[in-house]
């Protein structure tokens, strides 16, 4: 109603009086203060709820940096909990293209990890080369089976040729009668023999053999010459039977007991069955010829005239001499010798066989008929043999031929000495050439570095030491390299000869026990040979190591002090030096020689440079890793030489050195100066004290 409505002023008093304050004209100074203050604090919570429902929009200030921004900051919060997940699985693969820049691993889980990866593609590559070689394996097999096959058929073709051709030409020759009567005594040479025989390593049957080849030039020496000449009577032929029967008796020997035990080689398998080396020797081409080579012919002198005709069929065992020589030659030392020897006789023995042929010719033409044949006169041997020697050389001086056969005789008599004695002597010239051929090309090299050194005018002294080192390197050694022998052989052989001679001596280094042996093998193949003279330094201290020595013959000497005048130990064949120089890097000077190492006398070391020893250890980690501590552990033990290069300069007064000390004659006066001072003070003071107690 509008009677009862109040006015203005009336609400506002009352709306006064509902909050407990007074009118504007009556309010106090603290009231007006405490509404304001409530009026602002209810202003700013109505202002912070209205800007946290409806935030002003953000400036940008450009659409492509804002995305830019918020597309790397997405990124980088993917990148991060990838670490977080990598750091949880170290083994986990990250799906960038680009590896982190930082590490992700510890150096320990990395190396690990690094080592089971080799580990793995090495496991994966063998695995791989083991199935090619499976795969190979079969295939060479298969490939063997048909070879083998196909040889197996060829063998019994012909084998089956072979038969129809003896039947048509020699029987088969059974021996079984024989192994029954010899068996008694092949069991009793089977206790000094053995039942089979190397014929290459066994020096007995070499030895063997050489009865054996004197028993055939015996036969064809003395056959020859008994056909000749007339040395047949009754009491010579009871001699020439005793020989002929004892050299009967080593051929059949040779046959019975040593043939059939050799052992031989069948696709590359050595048989050492003694029945199947008998079996192969009776099938074999030589022992059809050893049985005719002692068919006795001689009984025939029973019934015809004793003669040496009847042995010639000794002269077909020629295979057995050859075999001599070629065995010899394989034992000796120095082959040469033996080749020049068999040369040698080859020349007599051509002209034994003319001057048997001239002694012939003689009695065909008549003795002393005509002044060309032989007159009869002196020994009819010797005299044909000086006539073949004019004659075959060509020498010259001979009585003219006079008949027609006469002429044919000596024109054919100069055409064998052409031909037989230029060969003779060619063969004898490339024998003596192939034995000095070492000689001849160490003084050709010997000669050609003296001829350097005189063309650059190199001093005496140094030039006399050259010369001492090729005279003694040849004379120790017949050679001036070894690598360019052993390099000649196979694999095998030079490892047998590397590990008898220096095996024993590497296991006793300490740095290497402990080490793989394979590896130890594989550094005994880098060994090289190196010769010092007396006096030479083989090392020095604060150089650089490159190399380990080991003595091979002679001595060296550690020296040190003035003048390396000092000795301190003498090291002799057999030991090993420099061996922790290559161990160790450059840093710190841990390369560098530690003392001074000098020939004594003439010293043969191998050496063993520090690329080599990387290489090898390249393929045995393991061995690398023992190594690295051991020599770390002997560099501490014996203490490092520090490098050249970091030795601190020294700089200001420091480069005078220390100041001298004072002589003992100015530090008496100067005591003396001193003890004056102190009895002058000390009266002064007595003085004073006696005037304050007098005072």
């Amino acid at each position: 109603d509008d009677s009862t409505e109040s006015p203005p002023s009336h609400s506002l008093s009352c709306a006064y009086n509902e909050i407990g304050l007074r009118r504007p004209s009556t309010l106090a100074v603290e009231d007006v203060i405490t509404l304001w203050l409530a009026a602002f604090v209810c202003f700013i919570l109505i202002y912070s709820v209205f800007s946290e429902e409806a935030p002003p929009p953000p400036v940008v200030y450009s659409r492509y940096t804002d995305d830019t921004i918020r597309y790397l900051a997405k990124r980088l919060k993917e990148r991060t909990e990838i670490l977080k997940e990598k750091a949880i699985d170290p083994y986990a693969t990250s799906p960038e293209v680009t590896p982190p820049v930082t590490p992700i691993l510890r150096k320990d889980d990395y190396i690990r990890l690094k080592e089971e990866e080799r580990v793995a593609k090495e496991e994966a590559e063998k695995k791989k080369a083991e199935e090619a070689a499976k795969k190979a394996e079969e295939k060479k097999k298969k490939d063997e089976e048909k070879r083998l096959e196909a040889e197996k058929k060829a063998e019994e073709e012909r084998l089956a040729e072979e038969a129809k051709r003896k039947e048509r030409i020699l029987p088969e020759i059974s021996c079984s009668c024989f192994d029954v009567l010899f068996h008694p005594v092949e069991e009793k040479m089977d206790v000094f023999l053995g039942t089979t025989i190397d014929p290459f390593t066994d020096r007995r049957y070499i030895s063997w053999l050489s009865f054996v080849a004197l028993a055939y030039n015996y036969n064809v020496w003395f056959c020859s010459a008994r056909l000749a000449f007339p040395y047949h009577g009754e009491t010579a032929n009871r001699y020439w039977i005793f020989l002929d029967i004892l050299s009967d008796i080593v051929n059949v020997i040779d046959i019975v007991v040593w043939q059939p035990r050799l052992q031989f080689v069948k696709a590359g398998d050595i048989i050492k069955d003694r029945a199947l080396t008998k079996v192969h020797y009776r099938k074999s081409q030589r022992f059809k010829t050893d049985i005719i080579s002692i068919l006795p012919f001689d009984l025939l002198c029973l019934y015809f005239e004793f003669s040496s005709l009847y042995r010639l069929n000794r002269f077909i065992r020629i295979d057995s001499f050859f075999e001599f020589s070629d065995r010899l030659e394989s034992v000796m030392a120095k082959a040469y010798i033996w080749r020049v020897a068999r040369t040698t006789g080859y020349l007599l023995y051509m002209l034994h066989l003319n001057a048997c042929a001239y002694y012939v010719a003689s009695v065909h033409q008549g003795l002393a008929t005509t002044t060309w044949v032989y007159d009869g006169n002196g020994t009819a041997y010797l005299r044909c043999y000086y006539f073949a020697v004019r004659s075959l050389i060509n020498i010259g001086g001979l009585p003219e031929p006079v008949t027609t056969f006469e002429i044919s005789f000596q024109m054919a008599n100069f055409f064998i000495g052409v031909f037989v004695f230029s060969s003779l002597i060619g063969q004898m010239r490339d024998v003596i050439g192939a034995a000095t051929a070492a000689q001849t090309y160490f003084r050709a090299s010997m000669d050609g570095c003296v001829a350097y050194m005189n063309t650059y005018t190199i001093p005496k002294l140094v030039q006399n030491r050259v010369r001492t080192w090729y005279n003694y390197t040849w004379a120790a050694q017949g050679m001036l390299d070894e690598s360019e022998l052993l390099d000649k052989m196979p694999l095998v052989m030079r490892i047998a000869i590397a590990v008898d001679v220096n095996l024993a001596t590497f296991q006793k280094i300490a740095l290497f026990q402990g080490c793989d042996q394979q590896m130890l093998v594989d550094m005994l193949l880098r060994l090289k040979s190196i010769i010092y003279l007396p006096g030479d330094f083989v090392v020095k201290k604060g150089d650089i190591g490159k190399e380990m020595y080991i003595i091979k013959s002679g001595a060296v000497q550690v020296v040190g002090g003035p003048d390396n005048s000092i000795v301190f130990v003498t090291l002799k064949a057999g030991s090993v030096f420099g061996e922790i120089s290559l161990l160790q890097s450059a840093k710190d000077g841990g390369n560098r020689r530690t003392a001074n190492v000098k020939a004594h006398g003439f010293a043969n070391l191998f050496v063993l440079e520090k690329k080599d020893l990387f290489d090898i250890l390249v393929h045995y980690p393991e061995s690398e890793k023992v190594l690295a501590r051991k020599g770390r552990k002997l560099v501490k033990a014996k203490g490092a030489v520090p490098a050249k290069g970091n030795e601190e300069k020294q700089k200001g007064l420091a480069l005078f050195g220390p100041k001298p000390p004072t002589p003992k004659l100015l530090r008496a006066f100067a005591n003396l100066k001193k003890l004056k001072v102190n009895v002058m003070w000390g009266s002064v003071f007595c003085c004073r004290l006696f005037k304050s107690i007098d005072g």
